[in-house]
């Protein structure tokens, strides 16, 4: 919600753990929590594995981020840790040990919405999107025309793709739980 003094009612940053960005949310959304995307996660990770061992650390990661909640998500990447070490991929599991809480935060939210708040991928498409098409025009005469290609594309997606279909449902974030689960439960 916008108000007058900026956004308001943010609960949730979901980010590749861009250091400017984390200094800045205590600061403009002090009530919101940081979820480091996912898969940035995996690819910090990915960035000291051997490629013979990647398959086998990312089927280990994929299940740390599979359990059925934020407990055994942590025991599981204790699990992970000692595995990683006995591989020899001590680089892979400090990162793995000093990163992990923060990719768990989406537990916290209503499990309708964990799919959706677990990475950041939504806006990297359309980042890639509009990357494609400026790449495509080449050389623009002057910003505001970069601006309103930009802009042009972004009014197209919120009212096509993102306007004309729910993104999540955010009455999960409102109705009391016991409501929640008779609704899961009756649909």
């Amino acid at each position: 919600m916008y108000g007058s003094g900026g956004l308001t009612g943010v609960r949730l940053i979901i980010g590749d753990k861009n250091l400017g960005m984390l200094e800045t949310i205590p600061e403009v959304f002090p009530d919101a929590r940081y979820q480091r995307c996912t898969v940035h996660f995996y690819r910090n990770i990915f960035s000291v594995t051997p490629r013979n061992k990647m398959k086998s650390v990312a089927m280990m990661l994929k299940a740390i981020h599979a359990q059925e909640n934020k407990e055994a998500a942590r025991e599981k990447a204790v699990q992970v840790m000692e595995k990683l070490k006995e591989m020899k991929l001590g680089s892979a599991a400090k990162k793995l040990q000093d990163g992990i809480e923060e990719t768990l935060t989406y537990m916290d939210f209503p499990t309708q919405h964990w799919s959706r708040i677990r990475t950041n991928n939504t806006i990297e498409r359309l980042n890639r999107e509009i990357k494609r098409r400026t790449k495509a025009i080449g050389a623009f005469p002057d910003g505001q025309s970069a601006l309103m290609l930009v802009c042009a594309r972004l009014r197209h997606v919120a009212g096509t793709q993102w306007g004309t279909r729910r993104y999540m449902n955010m009455d999960h974030l409102t109705k009391p739980e016991d409501e929640l689960l008779s609704d899961i439960t009756a649909g």
